[in-house]
């Protein structure tokens, strides 16, 4: 069955319908964004994550290039540039919305018409679909037969990917999953999912996972990256340098997931971590669950350095966390 988070970002006559993960899986809403602007108005305020934003940015893309028809191509071109700009600013963090970005401009520079964005949409979309494919396949690879997985936030298609891959191998999985403060996409959107997927799946707290490892139970910690730079340092939701540190003390492997390592950022001094309103981790689900006499701190993100990493996974294959230039070798760059 496909989980319903894996496709949820849609492109439509209309605009663009995003599941609402907010209060997924409590509420399934959609929300119709007609501009792109609402589209990145929606990524910032979380409507979607993980991989959600990068179609989000697909396909917004495609409703700027809509209005921009019947504009002369150099005008149309720099606005939808601006854009692009734009949406890549709603997630500074993460470098899949550039990389969406890119490849819809390439196909309206190749075919010098604003019209073309949609096919550049259409073959992000296959790209990402088939990389993140290739990452769960070699991802299931290092798993034993009957392994139990630890992860934490939401690692969307290279989480769905894993599991169909390891499913197909006649594996059997098990998850720990963190819940994920203070969006808990760990507790909504992993779990849900996984259950969808027959995956017998165990909620815990983020406080629990050190203990966890430390117990014998789990046999890997899995998780995706928001980046992994050219020197081999993971970039993923707050909290995953806890757990990498806790799994790399117990001796239980860390395969970080990502589809490329990047080449824009050779250190961790390329990227900037996105800082989100403190105000936020003073609730739950729109609930207070702090007083509001406290001050909140919120670093969206954190990096683990690569001796806690054990492999990167990419779509092309395994590598050591001190060896990603191997991902590249034979390409002009």
């Amino acid at each position: 069955m496909q989980p319903v988070l894996a496709d949820s970002v849609k492109l439509t006559d209309d605009g663009v319908l995003i599941l609402d993960r907010r209060q997924f899986p409590f509420e399934r809403n959609w929300v119709l964004c007609r501009t792109a602007e609402e589209v990145a108005r929606a990524i910032e305020d979380m409507v979607t994550q993980s991989s959600g934003p990068y179609f989000a940015v697909l396909f917004a893309m495609v409703l700027k290039a809509r209005v921009l028809e019947g504009l002369p191509f150099e005008h149309a071109r720099a606005q939808l540039a601006d854009t692009a700009r734009m949406l890549e600013n709603t997630r500074r963090t993460n470098n899949a919305l550039r990389k969406a970005t890119k490849i819809v401009l390439e196909h309206v520079d190749a075919a010098q018409d604003v019209r073309h964005a949609l096919g550049g949409a259409e073959e992000g979309d296959r790209r990402y679909r088939a990389k993140s494919q290739a990452l769960g396949e070699h991802t299931a690879n290092l798993l034993p037969a009957d392994a139990t997985v630890m992860t934490h936030c939401w690692a969307d298609l290279y989480l769905t990917e894993t599991v169909k891959a390891a499913q197909a191998q006649g594996k059997r999985l098990s998850f720990f999953c963190t819940e994920t403060r203070p969006y808990l996409q760990g507790a909504r959107l992993t779990a849900e999912t996984l259950i969808e997927m027959g995956v017998d799946t165990t909620l815990i707290t983020d406080g629990m996972g050190a203990a966890v490892l430390q117990s014998g139970q789990v046999d890997a910690l899995v998780t995706a990256a928001d980046r992994v730079t050219m020197d081999g340092h993971v970039v993923n939701k707050v909290g995953t340098l806890g757990l990498a540190v806790a799994a790399h003390a117990f001796g239980v492997p860390f395969h970080a997931q990502v589809q490329a390592p990047d080449l824009l950022a050779p250190t961790t001094e390329h990227v900037e971590i996105e800082y989100r309103d403190g105000s936020e981790v003073l609730q739950v689900l729109g609930r207070p669950s702090a007083t509001p006499r406290v001050k909140g701190h919120y670093p969206a993100f954190d990096v683990t350095p690569p001796r806690f990493v054990t492999t990167v996974v990419t779509d092309r294959g395994v590598y050591d966390a001190g060896a990603l230039d191997k991902y590249y070798e034979g390409e002009q760059r």
